[in-house]
């Protein structure tokens, strides 16, 4: 076997024997024979961002202050309604592949969130262990969405241009691959910056977020702690991070969003975002062996923009707190 390719015993291994030395203030740790050493991540070499693009036959975009090499997937082909209202592509419609070094720069990690009709994702589950990747998780995103959509995580561990064209072989005939695509259309005649009025959500949720279209979105990391996974550190731009996307118009706005969680946070986020009339549509994992766990809660709402975001700043306060705990944080009391 190839010495950049791991099995998932031995990434599960790693991932929580990393998880473990940080808990106890450890600079490395050594298990199943490699060490592994929470540091600085070596930046994505120019070489091998021009390899992914190769295999994926798309350039991505590369955010230096992580080291992460990202390439999006959004899916051009699908006509997408919620409650019988068009939504557009950017609204949470779109999937991405990301690739970063590890920590010790021996190896890189690959994480990747696709989007399919329910009739495509056993053919991409096979697909993806033909090609020596991993399924890490697969759920739903929103109700009420016709047709109806699922979201496959998919994760590898290895050499950056081996992981790309095992990706690129994984996803080439199905809608996913960019060559399989369609154009995305005509630019909207208005886009977020005209129907709403950023200034006024950026006060609200304390962020800035980024215009895609008709659409307006915040991507917010976890400064706060580090997690790690695959001898990897998951920063916002492979997959670790809460948003929120605005589509429809300022006084009707369609909300849709994640939010990223430690366990603890689980309930005061729901407790939040239900206070706010959101609708919490799915609570579920993304990763695999990730130290400490992480929790991905999805949520939906429609009403005024400003009243949707103030319900996703009362859940981003929940957020890095430090004092949620679980039942099982607590001793039985006898």
């Amino acid at each position: 076997m190839d010495k950049n390719r791991f099995s998932r015993r031995e990434m599960l291994r790693a991932a929580a024997v990393l998880g473990a030395a940080g808990a106890a203030g450890l600079e490395s740790v050594t298990q199943a024979g490699a060490t592994l050493v929470k540091s600085k991540t070596p930046p994505m070499a120019p070489d091998n961002m021009a390899a992914v693009d190769a295999a994926l036959g798309k350039k991505g975009r590369y955010v230096e202050a992580e080291a992460v090499y990202t390439v999006p997937l959004p899916r051009n082909d699908l006509k997408v309604s919620i409650k019988g209202e068009a939504v557009p592509i950017p609204l949470g419609f779109g999937g991405w592949v990301s690739f970063k070094k590890t920590t010790d720069g021996k190896s890189a990690v690959m994480m990747s969130d696709t989007v399919l009709l329910e009739e495509e994702v056993n053919g991409l589950i096979s697909a993806a262990h033909t090609n020596g990747l991993e399924v890490s998780a697969i759920h739903n995103h929103f109700f009420y969405e016709q047709p109806r959509i699922f979201y496959m995580h998919l994760h590898g561990m290895g050499d950056t241009a081996d992981l790309a064209r095992r990706y690129a072989a994984a996803i080439k005939t199905t809608k996913l691959f960019p060559a399989n695509q369609p154009p995305a259309g005509p630019a909207s005649t208005r886009t977020g910056k005209e129907i709403f009025d950023l200034p006024a959500l950026d006060k609200i949720v304390g962020h800035t977020g980024t215009v895609n279209g008709p659409t307006y979105k915040y991507t917010i990391g976890r400064d706060d702690m580090t997690i790690m996974a695959m001898n990897a550190e998951i920063t916002a731009n492979i997959g670790l991070n809460s948003w929120a996307a605005f589509a429809g118009t300022a006084e009707a706005a369609h909300i849709a969003g994640d939010m990223a969680m430690l366990e603890g946070e689980v309930n005061p986020v729901i407790r939040a975002l239900r206070q706010n009339n959101l609708e919490v549509v799915a609570l579920h994992h993304h990763m695999l062996g990730e130290q400490p766990r992480i929790i991905f809660l999805h949520y939906y709402g429609r009403g005024s923009a400003t009243t949707l975001a103030q319900g996703f700043r009362a859940a981003l306060d929940q957020l890095g707190k430090g004092n949620h705990k679980t039942h099982r944080d607590h001793k039985t009391i006898k």
